[in-house]
């Protein structure tokens, strides 16, 4: 007999991640074939674009992914020379990410899509919704991190 405690059709963490890998996956469906990128390597490029000079620790931290998703889209993306790696100055374990001309153009291919896809997606938001979403996210994230460090 099914456990009456858990409607998975209302509980918010499983609504949150079902909404997250469809709109991911949506992405995913315009770039992955023309750019041969995954998600999370579409994940990195997308965070280095941003943030040039991370690590992958940070570029972690960033994406809420785990290390070796991380680790895994990074070597990828270093074998296929869209990203580029330079050891830290006094640190040698510590190795800067940023994407090269090859990724950098990928960025900037990928960008303008992406924000059409979100676009038509929040499409069905009034302006005033898009708003309210847009706090209550930032709510929920800061209020995800207190969970993170329970």
């Amino acid at each position: 007999m099914p456990d009456k405690g858990l409607d998975l059709d209302r509980f918010m963490p499983y609504r949150l991640s079902v909404l997250t890998n469809r709109v991911s996956s949506a992405i995913a469906r315009h770039y992955s074939e023309r750019f041969n990128l995954s998600i999370p390597e579409w994940r990195v490029i997308a965070v280095l674009g941003q943030s040039p000079g991370l690590s992958a620790r940070q570029v972690a931290m960033r994406t809420a992914m785990d290390k070796v998703q991380v680790s895994r889209a990074v070597a990828s993306l270093l074998a296929a020379k869209r990203v580029t790696r330079q050891a830290h100055a006094s640190d040698g374990r510590i190795a800067h990410l940023a994407l090269s001309a090859k990724g950098r153009a990928i960025y900037d291919e990928i960008v303008p899509l992406a924000l059409g896809l979100e676009q038509r997606f929040l499409s069905v938001l009034s302006r005033d919704e898009r708003r309210q979403l847009d706090q209550l996210m930032s709510k929920l994230a800061a209020s995800s991190l207190d969970l993170a460090e329970d």
